[in-house]
C-alpha cells in the first residue's frame, strides 16, 4: 500500500497494482479495507488515500476476473 507524504498518484498506484500477483492484490485489498473500517479511526471518516486504494484494488480484481467468464488456468 502506497502511503507517504507525497500527493497520491492514482495512475501510479493503478500501475503498481497491475504488477502484483493475485495473492499480493488480495493482501493489499484486505489492508485497504481494514484501514477504511470504522474501528481503525474511532468512527472518523477514513483518509481519502485509503478509500481510493480500496477502490483501485477492487477495480483491478474485477479487471482480472470479469463476471460471466469461466476462469481457465491451464492446469
Amino acid at each position: 500500500m502506497a502511503v507517504g507524504f507525497d500527493k497520491f498518484d492514482e495512475e501510479k498506484e493503478r500501475e503498481r497494482l497491475r504488477k502484483l500477483s493475485n495473492e499480493e492484490l488480495i493482501r493489499e485489498g484486505k489492508a485497504a479495507r481494514y484501514l477504511c473500517s470504522p474501528a481503525t479511526k474511532f468512527r472518523k471518516p477514513p483518509r481519502d488515500e485509503f478509500v481510493i486504494e480500496l477502490r483501485l484494488c477492487q477495480e483491478e480484481w474485477r479487471r482480472r476476473h470479469p463476471k460471466g467468464q469461466e476462469a481457465f488456468n491451464g492446469e
